[in-house]
């Protein structure tokens, strides 16, 4: 073992973020029980949102959740059917006047897997090639800043409240005048760990000597496993941003459980409801990312997570009961977990 994997080891090893998500979930699998025997379900989560499919746990169609958004707080979103010819690529591209760059995404997904920055009709025809799904074109979104809102409403209840917000900080790297962008990379564990995909995007990365104080964005989108730092603002939570929030969900029909990611101007015009977009919104798989702040314990990551459950389990209770939503059964249940096993592997060649 090399001394660089060795400190790379290390690194993961004192981290429990980089540990496997099976790991970290462990205790948790126990509580998840508890309330499927209450509810009678293992799969309760499906009543949690009732306009997404399975509750938005797996195999949910983004372009059908952002469908429910209203349209003027998401970017344009195009849904481009799989071996779309190049040449209906283009006409597309003419029609809805979608300029490059812009972002390229499954339409069914997890965890930013194959979510890429397209530069030109050379990768957007590449990338279209290379996939065997459906994937959303999204415009680029010109924000500086991204949060992760955590938001839960009673069914029952005319307001909602955030549970917890994360900031996230994109991989990127500072030039000294000196150094390549591969080797500032390797300087960070964080990055360091990301430079094999890196490498696939960035493919000079060697070569480019960036100027002293020069800011290389490499990764432009804040997904914790493409090597974005999250970081815990709960304490931005306040009346008005609740407002905001309030304000966006309760028109979204069937929603009460999830995270939206959020990238805006500056943390004022949020809170007045001005200058932000919706990147992404998630359902019943949504974690309370803020967990992953490197300053918080295992120990608070359980405490956040059990929490959410709950929330979760009380949700779809009250729309069981409420409105009559249905949960999934165990065959349907399973099969959707073996399709989302089977698109996991297609996104993974990406």
């Amino acid at each position: 073992m090399s001394v660089n994997s060795f400190r790379l080891f290390c690194h993961r090893l004192v981290h429990w973020e980089y540990w496997p998500f099976q790991v970290i979930y462990l205790p948790i699998y126990g509580l998840w029980l508890y309330y499927a025997i209450r509810s009678g379900s293992l799969f309760f989560f499906n009543a949690v949102n009732p306009s997404i499919k399975n509750g938005g746990f797996v195999m949910e169609s983004k372009k059908k959740v952002y469908d429910l958004i209203p349209r003027e707080y998401y970017p344009r979103t195009l849904l481009i059917e799989k071996k779309m010819s190049g040449h209906e690529l283009d006409g597309l591209l003419l029609r809805e006047q979608i300029t490059y760059p812009l972002i390229v995404k499954p339409d069914v997904g997890l965890r930013g897997t194959a979510v890429k920055k397209i530069h030109s009709r050379e990768e957007l025809l590449h990338y279209n090639d290379l996939v065997d799904f459906h994937y959303l074109i999204q415009d680029f979104i010109d924000l500086p800043l991204e949060i992760g809102v955590f938001y839960i409403r009673y069914p029952n209840a005319i307001g909602g409240q955030i549970t917890g917000i994360v900031s996230k900080e994109m991989v990127s790297v500072t030039g000294d005048g000196r150094s390549s962008i591969e080797t500032l990379l390797t300087a960070i564990p964080r990055f360091h760990l990301q430079l094999k995909t890196l490498k696939k995007e960035h493919r000079q990365m060697s070569e480019i000597i960036p100027a002293r104080g020069e800011k290389v964005m490499l990764m432009p989108y804040g997904s914790h496993s493409r090597g974005a730092k999250f970081t815990d603002v709960s304490h931005i939570i306040n009346s008005g941003l609740t407002t905001v929030m309030d304000t966006v969900c309760t028109r979204i029909e069937g929603f009460y459980y999830g995270r939206l990611d959020i990238m805006y101007r500056s943390l004022p015009q949020l809170e007045g409801g001005e200058e932000f977009m919706i990147v992404e919104l998630n359902g019943a798989k949504s974690e309370p990312t803020h967990i992953y702040d490197p300053r918080h314990s295992l120990l608070f990551a359980w405490k956040e997570l059990a929490r959410h459950i709950t929330y979760m389990y009380k949700i779809s209770r009250m729309n069981h009961k409420l409105q009559g939503v249905s949960y999934l059964d165990y065959r349907s249940g399973f099969r959707q977990l073996a399709d989302h096993h089977r698109q996991l592997k297609k996104l993974a060649v990406i």
